[in-house]
C-alpha cells in the first residue's frame, strides 16, 4: 500500500495544471439522509424549506426482507438551484439490511457527493484511488437521476463518498430529464476512453416524441404570501445553497487525513472547544465545506444520539431571511436550537432546524470567503456572535454576499 508521503510526491496533469491527484473536487454537489418516513421528511425539506421535488426512485426491492408493510419505497431527489438534485431523502428501511459494513450512527446518512470538473477526472481517480487501495464501495457508471457520470470509496466511518461529473441542470420549466433519455446501469468508460455527448440523445429523444413533461415530479409550489426582497413566495426566505456537512467522528484525525489527503480538501482550521478539537475542510473558497467534530461532544449538544451526522448546513439570502426563517418555522412548530457560535468559525450568525427524524440543519446567512493566500480571517477579527441577542441588522464584513451566487429567479 503507498504511503501519504508517496502519494504526495507523485503528480498528475490535471487540465494542464500539476496536482498530488489526478482529480480535484470543486464544491459539495449533494447530502442524503436515510429517513424513517418520506412523506413526514418531504414535508419538513420540500413544504417548509422550499426545495422543489425532482426525481423518485423506486427501492422496494433492494431489502431482503422486501417491503411487507406497504411502505413507501421511493426515495426523493431535491434540488436547492438548478442542479437536477442536492438533498436526497431514501426509505431507511430498505437499507438497514444491507450488509455493507457501518459504524455506529452511520447508517441514517446515504452518501454525500464531490463534484470534479470532467470526466477524465472521474475516471483517472477511480483508477488512481484502486490503486493506492482505498474502498470502493460503487465502481460507478452513469446514473439515471440526475445522469452525473461517479463512482463511490468510503471514508474511515464506511459512509460513502460520490465522485462525480456533470449534473443534470434543471430549467425554467421545473421539469428533469425524463428516464428514457438516460437508461440506468451505463458504465465508466475505462481510463483513456470518452463518453457521448448528451444533446443527441436528447435531440433524439424528442424528434422521437418523447412526453418531455414526463419528468415532472414536484409537489405544489405553495400559496405566495410572502415579500421576499420584492418577490411574493410561499415563505418569507429562500435557500440559496446546500452545505456544509457536520460530521461526529469516530476518530477526528483518521478522518481529516482521508478527506484532506485521499479526497484533497484543504483544512482551513482547526479549533479546541471545551477540550474538544475540530478541524474545518474546504472543496473551494468557502472556509469550510466540511467539519469534523469528536464523538464525545454529541451528547454534550444534546443533538440526535443515533447519527453521527451533526448538521447539513443551509443557506439562506440575507440575515433579514434568516431571522424570518427562524420565526417561520417555529410557527409550523419546528424546534429550533442555538449551538455554541464557537464550533462553527467562518459562519456568523446561525440556528438549527431539527427535521422530523431529529437531524439538524444549520440555517445561516454568510459564510467567510478564503483568497489567495489560503488564510482565514484571524478569530479576533470576527463577529462576536450573542444568541441571546440578535441585532436588527449587521454591519458588512469584507466578504459579505462574496462566494458562490445563486443564480435564477427565486420562485
Amino acid at each position: 500500500m503507498s504511503t501519504n508521503q508517496e502519494i504526495r510526491a507523485r503528480t498528475y496533469d490535471v487540465g494542464g495544471i500539476r496536482l498530488e491527484r489526478p482529480f480535484r473536487i470543486t464544491r459539495l454537489g449533494h447530502f442524503g439522509f436515510n429517513v424513517r418516513d418520506q412523506e413526514t421528511a418531504l414535508r419538513f425539506y420540500s413544504d417548509l424549506l422550499g426545495l422543489p421535488v425532482t426525481d423518485t426512485r423506486n427501492f422496494g426491492g433492494r431489502a431482503q426482507t422486501g417491503n411487507k408493510d406497504g411502505k413507501d419505497p421511493d426515495g426523493y431527489f431535491l434540488r436547492v438551484g438548478a442542479d437536477h438534485h442536492s438533498v436526497v431523502l431514501f426509505p431507511h428501511w430498505a437499507f438497514a439490511a444491507s450488509a455493507a459494513p457501518k459504524h455506529e450512527g452511520t447508517e441514517w446518512i446515504s452518501h454525500m457527493a464531490w463534484q470534479v470538473s470532467t470526466m477524465r477526472e472521474v475516471t483517472e481517480g477511480r483508477h488512481w484511488l484502486t490503486e493506492n487501495q482505498v474502498h470502493i464501495a460503487r465502481p460507478g457508471g452513469r446514473d439515471a437521476r440526475g445522469a452525473n457520470w461517479n463512482f463511490t470509496v468510503t471514508d474511515a466511518d464506511f459512509i460513502s463518498n460520490e465522485i462525480y461529473y456533470g449534473m443534470d441542470q434543471i430549467g425554467w420549466d421545473g421539469i428533469s430529464k425524463p428516464l428514457p433519455i438516460c437508461p440506468e446501469g451505463d458504465p465508466l468508460p475505462p481510463r483513456d476512453g470518452t463518453a457521448d455527448a448528451d444533446y443527441p440523445f436528447v435531440r433524439q429523444a424528442i424528434d422521437n416524441g418523447l412526453d418531455l413533461r414526463a419528468g415532472q415530479h414536484q409537489r405544489p409550489f405553495g400559496e405566495p404570501a410572502f415579500d421576499v426582497a420584492g418577490v411574493m413566495l410561499p415563505r418569507p426566505f429562500r435557500i440559496i445553497r446546500n452545505g456544509p456537512i457536520r460530521l461526529f467522528a469516530r476518530d477526528v484525525d483518521e478522518a481529516a487525513r482521508f478527506y484532506a489527503d485521499t479526497m484533497g480538501l484543504t483544512v482551513t482550521e482547526e479549533i479546541s472547544w471545551h477540550g474538544h478539537r475540530a478541524v474545518f475542510l474546504r472543496a473551494n473558497t468557502e472556509h469550510h465545506t466540511i467539519a469534523l467534530y469528536p464523538r464525545a461532544l454529541r451528547d454534550e449538544l444534546g443533538l440526535r444520539p443515533d447519527s453521527i451526522c451533526m448538521a447539513y448546513g443551509m443557506q439562506v439570502g440575507s440575515y433579514q431571511q434568516l431571522k424570518a426563517a427562524i420565526e417561520f418555522l417555529k410557527s409550523k412548530n419546528v424546534t429550533i436550537k442555538y449551538l455554541p457560535p464557537e464550533l462553527f468559525p467562518g459562519i456568523d450568525y446561525s440556528a438549527f432546524a431539527v427535521d422530523p427524524d431529529g437531524n439538524a440543519v444549520q440555517l445561516y446567512y454568510y459564510m467567510e470567503q478564503i483568497g489567495w493566500d489560503g488564510r482565514p480571517r484571524p478569530a479576533e477579527a470576527r463577529r462576536k456572535i450573542d444568541n441571546a441577542h440578535w441585532p436588527d441588522t449587521l454591519d458588512a464584513l469584507s466578504d459579505t454576499y462574496r462566494g458562490a451566487v445563486f443564480q435564477g429567479p427565486l420562485g
